[in-house]
């Protein structure tokens, strides 16, 4: 009797195989529809190709278009193949190196023959058009394992130096794998991939840019050129994605921040912000409704100093963990003479704070505390320098000069999940005053941490505990775990807010931490006369006001709610002989706590309504000889077509609503 394998099915049943089957034979037997659907197949969980036969029995879910994620992770990378096979049959010589998926889309590194320039934006219609002709000849991917050797021996018979060299470095005895395209083109990967280059929508890519890259990230090394594209299951999908992008490039905070002279940057103080007055009126709208909402919700606010000795940063663990990240300064007065070393050997040294959380320890620790002066909320405007690399910098996003909503809340263990519990129902107010909507995660603990598993155990169960008794734990909120993505010293929480485009943001967080106060030895005397160590929870809300304001620049396409706009109203005139009234008209609004400027200018008013549009004010109040004997103005809104004349207190009353911040309405 044959035997036959035995390959368990989603719904439960049991498909009985012969030996050699492969998912395809799976999906063929259940039905053709099936069959033409499926492009891959999860095998006791891992991602295989179709055509791979099975090892033994197995459990078996097979892949289609319906399981977007991993579709689109097939797809992607079967792109960045074609990509790599269009690239060598346009300019035979090309050599090849890496192409993986990214989030949206895939690239190839490559470098050029010897007979051409580097490849350009110019090359990249051609290469598209040879992906189309090699996805609609429908070549089968085969995958096939190698020996070391002939891999090795291939690539150097090829000229591919790139691939000879890394094959030369992939451990001894590993399986090495390589998948043909058709009969005439192969490429070494460990897959999976689709059946074959027909399974590809021809219309659900695009090929984006080219940039420089490096033989495997390092600049002593060839210079590559990296080809990027943007893939997608279907053209719908992809139409969706480049209008997503033509809209964030409408939004982008660094364009509208110039627009709107808010801010700049430039390389005398790399990653740090310039804000202009515009900006920092926006910052400061922030700083003074965080400030209410702390207030209210019992914080005291703390300000602690810029530069702290690097023994400090050494006890709470961050000298080792997290030292390549900050700016470490010699505690010594530099040399003044034309000759010699400007530090020397033996400076004792110090280091620029890249978080608060030590610094409000000792604060913590000044005097003695009781178990009944907790909760002690403290919270701080940190100002804060992380040492990033120049090529990770993005405008407001990524910053080295950065100032945190940062606070810290230490309590008693049977406090933990109450005040967590508020932080969450607090959370939820300001997100939601800013028009965002948002999904909580939950960060569990990363493989290298500090702590027991005992204390993890407890931390990662209080903030689950405390999220339900928010009533956030829902797919509502978007809750979710998150294996290994915690801190090293505690799990958090995590906001993650949604923007108008549908962008996702992580912002908020919280962490549940018993390791800082253990390090830094703070304490409390507890109701039996004894020392008990006070757990620990890091928060923010904004995450750094740089970030964030960049966040609300780009959710509002510049556009911000009347209570942040940095210039609330324009009064502009029409004829000269307006101009008295309209200084009246701004003085009135400005004495209403309307942030207003005057237009007196001699230019017509479809001008004047054109550059304060595009410069985003929200509010054109338009004056000529009529409004002035009438006492009233013609207001013109930001975004819409049609514009409304009200008497000037009518109009006064009208902006101070809409200019009073959320919290204070």
């Amino acid at each position: 009797m044959t035997e036959l394998l035995k390959i368990a099915l989603p719904d439960g049943s049991v498909k009985e195989m012969p030996v050699g089957s492969s998912p395809a034979d799976v999906a063929a037997s259940i039905g053709p529809g099936l069959a033409k659907a499926a492009l891959a197949a999860r095998v006791d969980g891992e991602l295989r190709d179709l055509t791979r036969p099975f090892d033994g029995d197995a459990q078996l879910a097979l892949v289609t278009a319906r399981d977007e994620a991993d579709a689109l992770e097939l797809v992607r990378h079967d792109y960045a193949h074609v990509l790599a096979e269009a690239i060598q049959s346009l300019w035979p010589g090309t050599q090849i190196t890496f192409g993986p998926a990214t989030d949206d889309g895939f690239y190839y590194d490559v470098k050029a023959p010897a007979s051409r320039d580097p490849f350009s934006m110019d090359d990249l219609p051609a290469i598209e058009e040879e992906m189309r002709r090699i996805i609609a000849a429908d070549k089968p991917l085969r995958r096939e394992v190698w020996s070391r050797e002939d891999l090795i021996a291939r690539w150097q018979s090829e000229g591919e130096a790139f691939k000879a060299e890394w094959a030369k470095e992939l451990p001894e005895g590993e399986d090495l794998t390589v998948y043909w395209s058709g009969d005439d083109w192969l490429d070494m990967c460990r897959g999976p991939h689709l059946p074959s280059t027909g399974k590809l929508d021809p219309q659900a890519f695009k090929l984006m840019r080219v940039a420089g890259a490096y033989w495997r990230g390092d600049q002593n090394n060839a210079q590559l050129t990296r080809i990027y594209g943007t893939g997608w299951l279907n053209k719908k999908q992809l139409n969706e994605h480049l209008h997503r992008l033509e809209e964030a490039a409408k939004r982008d905070h660094r364009k509208l921040g110039r627009e709107m002279d808010l801010f700049h940057l430039q390389e005398e103080a790399h990653g740090s912000v310039f804000w202009h007055p515009k900006g920092f009126r926006i910052w400061r709208e922030l700083e003074a409704y965080m400030r209410r909402a702390i207030d209210a919700a019992g914080y005291r606010e703390v300000k602690t100093p810029q530069v702290m000795d690097a023994r400090q940063w050494e006890q709470s663990g961050h000298w080792g963990k997290y030292r390549e990240n900050m700016f470490v300064i010699p505690d010594e007065v530099p040399n003044v003479e034309d000759e010699g070393p400007l530090v020397s050997d033996d400076a004792a040294w110090m280091a620029l704070k890249p978080m608060n959380c030590p610094a409000h320890v000792l604060i913590f620790r000044q005097g003695i505390k009781s178990y009944r002066d907790l909760p002690m909320r403290i919270y701080e405007n940190g100002c804060c320098h992380r040492n990033e690399p120049h090529g990770a910098l993005h405008g407001l996003m990524r910053v080295r000069q950065f100032t945190q909503d940062d606070a810290h809340i230490f309590c008693r263990e049977d406090q933990i999940v109450d005040e967590v519990r508020k932080f969450c129902e607090l959370a939820d107010r300001i997100y939601r005053d800013f028009g965002f909507t948002y999904s909580v995660k939950l960060a569990l603990r990363p493989e290298q941490r500090y702590g027991s598993d005992a204390d993890w155990d407890k931390a990662e169960d209080e903030l689950r505990r405390a999220v339900a008794d928010a009533g956030m734990a829902t797919e509502e909120y978007g809750w979710e775990e998150l294996p290994g993505e915690g801190a090293f010293y505690a799990p958090k929480l995590e906001w993650h807010l949604t923007d108008a485009i549908g962008r996702t943001w992580q912002v908020g967080t919280i962490q549940s931490d018993r390791v800082l106060p253990e390090r830094l030895d703070a304490s409390y005397v507890g109701e039996d006369g004894e020392k008990h160590r006070p757990v620990m929870l890091h928060r923010a809300i904004f995450g750094s006001y740089e970030r964030f304001i960049g966040i609300l620049i780009e959710h509002n396409a510049g556009r911000l709610p009347l209570w942040l706009a940095p210039t609330q109203a324009v009064v502009a005139t029409i004829v000269s002989d307006a101009d008295d009234y309209a200084n009246d008209v701004v003085a009135q609004l400005n004495a209403a706590g309307i942030r207003t400027e005057p237009d007196l200018r001699n230019e017509k008013i479809n001008y004047k309504v054109r550059e304060h549009s595009h410069a985003k004010v929200p509010h054109l109040l338009v004056v000529g000889k009529r409004e002035a004997d009438e006492g009233t103005v013609a207001i013109r809104t930001l975004g819409e077509q049609q514009q409304k004349v009200l008497p000037l207190a009518e109009a006064i009353d009208m902006l101070k609503g809409e200019a009073t911040p959320p919290d204070l309405r």
